[in-house]
């Protein structure tokens, strides 16, 4: 019987032993690096844009640059041109209005097409800062913001749309967008980047 008893004691020994150490080889889930992406918020484009979505996304965007910005995390600008057909890179139609708080000193992506990772150095910059996890806001929501989104789902980022942070021709298609993408609010959105910046 005790014989028994310290068999069973050193059976259970071990497997609770293995549980262990099975558990301490797993490893942790990588940590957010975040990065926010501002798209085509070009005085050339904004006149086509709907009125409803540029009263409350242009000062989202604003909102949103400033909480990556307080959170030390990186703000990415692109710009869209045709080539042969504009606008010109340096003219004001080409420009962000001075009202975005993007700075000089932020990645400039400019693309031609609508996907931003398409055929530009946007891949190779988020890489370079060591960046997993990408939140789009911008114009238009429908067309360049989503390809981007989709596009960046291919390169394996966890990619999201900031919700009231898109512009488009027509506001009710921009809400179809929120409600078929991975979509973040402003609440959720700052206490996660709280979060990264603490890890």
């Amino acid at each position: 019987m005790n014989r028994r008893l310290v068999v069973l004691s050193l059976v259970v020994l071990l497997v609770s032993s293995a549980l262990v150490v099975s558990a301490a080889e797993k490893p942790a889930p990588p940590k957010m690096k975040p990065a926010l992406v501002v798209m085509d918020v070009q005085n050339v484009w904004l006149p086509y844009m709907d009125e409803k979505d540029k009263k409350v996304g242009m000062e989202m965007i604003n909102h949103v640059i400033a909480l990556f910005r307080d959170n030390g995390f990186p703000v990415i600008r692109v710009y869209h041109t045709e080539p042969g057909e504009g606008p010109a890179p340096d003219t004001e139609a080409f420009e962000f209005p001075k009202t975005v708080a993007v700075r000089d000193d932020d990645p400039k992506i400019v693309k031609n097409y609508g996907n931003a990772f398409k055929k530009t150095d946007l891949d190779k910059v988020l890489r370079e800062k060591g960046v997993n996890t990408v939140f789009l806001a911008g114009l238009s929501g429908v067309g360049c913001v989503l390809a981007t989104y989709q596009g960046g789902d291919d390169l394996d980022y966890n990619v999201f749309m900031v919700k009231h942070a898109l512009i488009s021709h027509d506001a009710t298609l921009t809400k179809s967008v929120y409600d078929i993408c991975s979509t973040i609010s402003y609440g959720p959105l700052k206490l996660l980047l709280e979060t990264a910046r603490a890890q």
